[in-house]
Order: C-alpha cells, then sequence, then structure tokens
C-alpha cells in the first residue's frame, strides 16, 4: 500500500506554488517510458492515451497543458520520477487524470529535443482489479490489430540519398515500404528499398548509430502494443545485420501507440500509425 498526492487543478500562483492535491491510498504503480522520436508531440501522445482509457472505461478528469497547469510551480510540486527516467521541459508538458472502476490514472507527458517522455501513476485499492493500460502483454496472436482488407498503396520509399541526408539532418525517417501481418512482427516477402539504403549508409562508417523505433496503431492495451512494435524494430534490425550491418550500429526500441502520426479513428489513419522508424543517434 502506499499514498499518492493527486493534483486536482492548477498551481495558484501563490509565494509558495500551492497546488491543490487529492490524497489517495492504495496500490501505486508508476511507469514511464521515453519515446526516441525528435518532433514527438506532447497533445497528440497525450490524446492517444486518453481516447485508449476512455474506451476502457475511464473518465477523464482535470486536464493542463504547461502555463495553464502553472508551469514551473506545478512541476515541481507534482510527484514526478526524478531525471534521467523521466524529463520534464517547463515549456511542453500535459497532465491529465482519469478515473474508472480499477481506480485512479495520472498522465504527465513531456518531451526533450530528440524524445518523448510519459509517465503514468496509476492508484487502486486493494481489491480492484489491474488498469487496462497497465496490463500484460498477452500472446502475439491475441493483439487485435485491425488490417483492412484492402490495404492502401504506402508511397514509395526514399531514394538512397534522401533517407542518408535526412539521417545526418537528425530527422526520423519512416521506413515506409515495410510490411508487416495483422499482429504479426516478421517482414513480409519481397525487397524493401528503404532498408538496403539504410543497409549501404550504415555500412559506409562504422561509427554511425541508428535507433529503429516501431509504432502501432491503438487497439489493444499498450504494454501488447509496445511488445509488438519492438518485435517489429527487432524484426528491421535483423534484416540490416544480416546485410552486413555490425550489431553494434543498431538498437531497437518499441513505443507502441504512444507517437501516433495520424488519427486511430479511420483504417488509413492506423495503417499510417503501424510503422517502424530509424532515427540518427
Amino acid at each position: 500500500m502506499g499514498s499518492y498526492a493527486l493534483p486536482t487543478g492548477p498551481a495558484d500562483g501563490s509565494a509558495d506554488g500551492s497546488l491543490p492535491t487529492r490524497m489517495l491510498e492504495g496500490e501505486v504503480t508508476r511507469q514511464v517510458w521515453r519515446v526516441p522520436r525528435p518532433g514527438f508531440s506532447t497533445l497528440a501522445a497525450l490524446t492517444g492515451m486518453e481516447e485508449r482509457l476512455s474506451a476502457a472505461g475511464y473518465r477523464i478528469g482535470f486536464t493542463c497543458d504547461t502555463l495553464a497547469c502553472g508551469g514551473f510551480d506545478f512541476r515541481y510540486a507534482t510527484d514526478v520520477v526524478p531525471e534521467p527516467e523521466m524529463h520534464v521541459d517547463l515549456g511542453d508538458f500535459r497532465f491529465a487524470v482519469a478515473e474508472g472502476a480499477a481506480g485512479i490514472v495520472s498522465l504527465f507527458v513531456s518531451r526533450s529535443s530528440d524524445s518523448g517522455f510519459v509517465q503514468m501513476t496509476h492508484v487502486a485499492p486493494r481489491s480492484a482489479r489491474p488498469a487496462p493500460a497497465l496490463e500484460s502483454a498477452p500472446a502475439p496472436e491475441s493483439v487485435p490489430e485491425s488490417v483492412p482488407e484492402s490495404v492502401p498503396k504506402l508511397p514509395e520509399a526514399p531514394p538512397r540519398g534522401d533517407i542518408a541526408e535526412r539521417l545526418a539532418a537528425e530527422f526520423a525517417v519512416p521506413l515506409e515500404d515495410l510490411r508487416f501481418a495483422s499482429g504479426a512482427a516478421t517482414l513480409d516477402g519481397g525487397s524493401f528499398p528503404s532498408l538496403d539504403a539504410l543497409a549501404a549508409w550504415l555500412r559506409e562508417d562504422a561509427g554511425r548509430r541508428v535507433t529503429l523505433v516501431g509504432h502501432t496503431d491503438n487497439s489493444g492495451t499498450l504494454e501488447a502494443n509496445r511488445a509488438l512494435s519492438l518485435r517489429r524494430a527487432e524484426a528491421v534490425r535483423n534484416y540490416l545485420t544480416g546485410k552486413g550491418v555490425s550489431t553494434r550500429q543498431i538498437r531497437a526500441e518499441g513505443v507502441g501507440w504512444l507517437a501516433p502520426r495520424d488519427s486511430n479513428a479511420t483504417e488509413s489513419g492506423r495503417l499510417r500509425n503501424r510503422r517502424v522508424e530509424a532515427v540518427a543517434d
């Protein structure tokens, strides 16, 4: 058992930086995720998580954004996991509270120049069921990630030079020509020009490093989708090492549905969100 001072409103701007809170007692679980992605959107990430919690029966309560939260005073009056696990940019952070039958969840989302950071705190009575967003991952085949029967044609992979230039400029490069079967982490058969170009770029200089970041749509639990997205990134890493790239040059990460690039409300948006990106280290 533990306790958590849940923020229920913004810092009031007083000299002592007072923050209205509600003291919760119960099973307290804190989880932090780092999402390696330049241009990470705190708004998109928080909106996606709120949608997922709402679909699981949670009611969204107090929410705020940076200055509306109270800025510096709010951040330092709130229970936040310390650096480097959780980083908070005082110019861009968001907070939300959700309450459901399994307890209360708070979300704190921020970013750095090259990554997003998410802290989730869940407080449940000792007898409560686990929060859906914190469930352990089911077997890979049980992840309900739907794929439309007629898959729209994805954009052609960027040419070799374009990938090299974008990676050199530290942009995240979506590998648009990859295909994954529903709920699976193996690459479908065929050629992958984007991966061949990435492999050539890495082989040219042993000092180059990339992080492969797997993403999913928001079907299923966060933990299940993080596991699935990691396996997809690892499948891409295996392809690259099979092309002669050193394992020391490649790291694989999975962030599930924490960093959507499109709406999950449509099939085309969910398709765009199921992807692997390469980020230059």
